[in-house]
């Protein structure tokens, strides 16, 4: 099939783009164009108007800003996936971008393409969600800044405003001596959306317990979300694989998991709550200083 028929616009600076939002309520932000794109050449999505801000260099960059990494809303992954910073001071953000997509998804597809998505087996909104990111959208009224937990809604919802652009996300940064990362997750074959996916990043204080971790698990609900009570759990202690599984176990229970032609419900909570135990195992192991095993 072909798209409908649409206009087409490229704004010279985030203003223009913003201002072009406001008048016309049919129109669409693109970027990459890598969910966008298919949606309209099968006539899922139907824009008015196609608003190109990929070439506005100043939503594209990586840098460090106070105690985060703050990522421009045009970087393309593939940037994020070999940007030195974010190999040195994200951790968990490097280790899950090669997990999006393919190669040549990753090069033309973006980070704020993905978020404003909001896809729930997104890997760049698990990582948003696990480290507490904060997203910044601008409007003709100014900015304003969302929580990655406000920001999901749901499957394809979000709180961004209709005549709103993502401009930015920010990744706060762990500064703890000893940190490790997790990440694992299930789909029909690499590349495709996940069944279900986990994220872990947890800091061990000198005697190996377990200061602080972050557990987020993807594609089993409506949007990325924490286990915060097995974070409450296994906070404050030496970290076992029993100890890690009873906690997932009781966080799972209280998650109601979604349930569609790909997987039930009942998989999802299961595979949810093995990935999640990997992945803080593996996390538990990199901080360790040992060599994660392959599961």
């Amino acid at each position: 099939m072909k798209a409908a028929p649409f206009e087409y616009s490229r704004p010279a600076d985030i203003a223009e783009a913003c201002a072009i939002l406001g008048a016309d309520e049919g129109a669409r932000l693109i970027a990459g164009g890598q969910t966008l794109v298919p949606l309209m050449a099968m006539r899922l999505a139907r824009p008015t108007r196609l608003v190109d801000i990929g070439r506005i260099a100043a939503l594209s960059f990586v840098r460090e800003v106070d105690s985060t990494i703050a990522v421009g809303a045009t970087t393309r992954h593939a940037m994020v996936e070999r940007h030195p910073l974010v190999k040195a001071r994200l951790p968990l953000l490097a280790k899950v971008v090669p997990w999006i997509g393919h190669a040549a998804i990753r090069a033309r597809g973006t980070v704020g393409g993905s978020l404003a998505n909001a896809d729930p087996a997104a890997e760049i909104s698990l990582v948003a969600v696990t480290l507490d990111a904060i997203l910044t959208a601008r409007d003709a009224a100014g900015e304003t800044e969302i929580a990655a937990a406000d920001f999901f809604l749901g499957p394809m919802i979000t709180a961004l405003p209709i005549a709103a652009c993502l401009a930015a996300v920010r990744f706060p940064v762990w500064d703890d001596d000893r940190i490790g990362v997790g990440f694992h997750e299930v789909s029909a074959r690499r590349s495709d959306f996940a069944f279900a996916s986990a994220a872990t990043q947890l800091a061990l204080d000198a005697d190996g317990v377990c200061r602080r971790l972050a557990i987020g698990i993807g594609a089993v609900t409506d949007c990325p979300i924490r286990l915060r009570r097995a974070e409450q759990e296994l906070a404050g202690i030496h970290l076992t694989p029993s100890s890690i599984r009873s906690a997932i176990d009781g966080a799972i229970a209280e998650v109601e998991t979604a349930s569609d032609l790909h997987a039930s419900a009942d998989y999802r909570r299961r595979a949810a709550a093995t990935l999640a135990t990997r992945a803080i195992i593996e996390a538990n192991a990199v901080a360790n200083g040992q060599a994660a095993h392959a599961h």
